[in-house]
């Protein structure tokens, strides 16, 4: 059963309290501090939550953590900057994690796809379309074949290849229509894929 709200941090919280006097290198303290940081974040203790990722990240160093556990981490960190507003320093870690992603896995692994997911809706926070759209491009069309164009990043990018389109006031009369098909299209593949609403 999934949690919610302040159910789901006051698991979180229980789960760190009762690992956190284990050894740092254990994978049961590890995994609680990710809880934890989850459970804030999605409770809306975003301050808190950054402090917990934070938390986490230095102790991964400490432990040598492998390259995958680093990037996940600092995929977090960057998604906790977003939250906080910090869009600029969001930008430059997800920019990272993408690239040291897309060298460590290839560019077809889902992992890699879902990181340049993660950097390209940070442009699109950032009205940076003129960036967004080539990697959105690149990368969608990467997505549907390793993947399918049901599967939920598939999906996501493409969303985000419409909003490149359509969010863009510079954007020409054929770039506003190629948004709206690819926004109609990208629907009705979720509609099918995840059901209606």
């Amino acid at each position: 059963q999934n949690y919610h709200g302040v159910v789901r941090c006051a698991l979180g919280w229980a789960c760190w309290r009762t690992y956190v006097a284990r050894p740092e290198v254990e994978t049961a303290r590890q995994l609680a501090i990710g809880v934890l940081g989850n459970s804030l974040s999605e409770a809306g203790h975003r301050e808190e939550a950054l402090t917990v990722v934070e938390a986490e990240l230095s102790m991964n160093r400490r432990v040598g953590a492998s390259e995958r556990e680093m990037l996940a981490t600092q995929s977090n960190l960057a998604s906790s900057y977003g939250e906080l507003g910090r869009l600029e320093e969001a930008l430059e870690m997800y920019r990272d994690v993408y690239f040291r992603t897309l060298k460590l896995l290839g560019e077809e692994h889902k992992d890699t796809l879902l990181e340049a997911n993660n950097y390209a809706h940070c442009l699109l926070s950032l009205r940076r379309f003129d960036q967004a759209r080539p990697l959105l491009l690149k990368t969608l069309a990467v997505a549907q074949r390793a993947l399918d164009n049901g599967y939920e990043t598939t999906l996501r990018l493409s969303w985000h290849y419409a909003r490149a389109l359509y969010e863009n006031t510079s954007a020409t009369l054929d770039e506003l229509r190629e948004g709206v098909t690819t926004l109609e299209e990208t629907t009705q593949t979720a509609r099918r894929v995840l059901g209606g609403a």
